[in-house]
């Protein structure tokens, strides 16, 4: 490999023409710079000076390296300025992971607002929640949004991580459009207790969730389907076979379906958001921009039932 600092020597020596003035410029004995000289010559296997009368001057093979040095030292100023614009959170690359409704209510948001205001990159993953611990120690994704149907996140007491609650999405009572409770303005759970229900699979929180509030309310749901795409979900609900529960944050898409959307009596229903990333990646430059805008999120709260289902901070 050749010596980047012997390199510069050489480029100096083109630029001031002595060994002397080489020296000075570079804060070295005149020796010192002859010496370097030599064992740069001895790197590449060919002479890079040679006698002039009483000074030096280049050899042809120092004048053939020096047009790749100048090639080198450009591409190391525009590293030095990357870097500059690294440190202060204007450029990287951010590997953002997120459940699939969270890509389109927080993520693709989120992208949207960091790449218009910074030089940095965002790369959105989807990833499982139950996936989110393994991705981030992997590091395969930088930052991660993740859910919970109870108190704390998977990996919350692990220490090689750190987590901070984003928002509450609130599940609200999705209906067909002839249900005879289709009209009201909100709907008590209690009164649901007699119908069909359509919940999520494998212990899913939202399935998890539902359980519970109906548990609460008195009652276990009479599952007849289940379903983990929410349009698969809805349709069969437009089609008449059941009801269940919709977070907001995955009902944008479905404002315009036959079905009637309606806030549970009470207390809400929410699945908690949370974000997870690195213990001590929270303040890299690149990272912190990030997280500085999901705290906002979190102090904005989730849109009303009547909104876009989006977070209005970040529309």
């Amino acid at each position: 490999m050749i010596d980047l600092r012997r390199l510069e020597i050489l480029r100096e020596l083109a630029r001031c023409g002595t060994v002397a003035a080489t020296a000075a410029a570079v804060h070295l004995t005149p020796s010192a710079v002859s010496q370097q000289l030599a064992s740069l010559s001895r790197e590449v296997g060919t002479p890079m000076i040679e006698p002039d009368g009483r000074r030096v001057r280049l050899t042809a093979a120092a004048e053939l390296l020096l047009r790749h040095a100048h090639e080198i030292f450009t591409h190391l100023e525009h590293a030095e300025s990357d870097l500059a614009r690294f440190r202060d959170g204007e450029a990287g690359t951010v590997r953002v992971g997120a459940f699939a409704t969270a890509i389109r209510g927080l993520a693709a948001p989120l992208l949207r607002r960091i790449e218009t205001s910074s030089g940095l990159r965002v790369e959105i993953i989807q990833i499982d929640p139950e996936d989110t611990v393994d991705a981030l120690l992997a590091r395969r994704v930088d930052v991660a949004l993740t859910l919970t149907a109870g108190a704390s996140v998977a990996g919350a007491e692990d220490a090689r991580l750190e987590h901070w609650h984003v928002v509450d999405d609130i599940l609200d009572v999705v209906l067909p459009l002839d249900h005879p409770l289709a009209d009201r303005s909100e709907v008590e759970l209690a009164d649901l207790a007699g119908d069909d229900w359509i919940l999520g699979m494998s212990a899913s929180a939202c399935l998890v969730i539902a359980q519970d509030a109906c548990a609460r309310a008195g009652f276990s749901p009479r599952t007849r389907h289940q379903a983990e795409d929410y349009t698969g979900f809805v349709a069969l609900i437009a089609a008449g076979a059941a009801v269940g529960l919709l977070p907001r944050l995955a009902q944008g898409p479905f404002r315009h379906e036959p079905v009637a959307i309606l806030p549970i009596a009470g207390p809400p229903i929410a699945r908690r958001i949370e974000v997870q990333y690195r213990a001590g990646t929270g303040n890299q430059p690149h990272i912190a921009p990030v997280l500085a805008v999901l705290r906002e999120v979190a102090a904005s709260g989730v849109a009303p039932l009547d909104d876009l289902r989006a977070l209005p901070v970040l529309v």
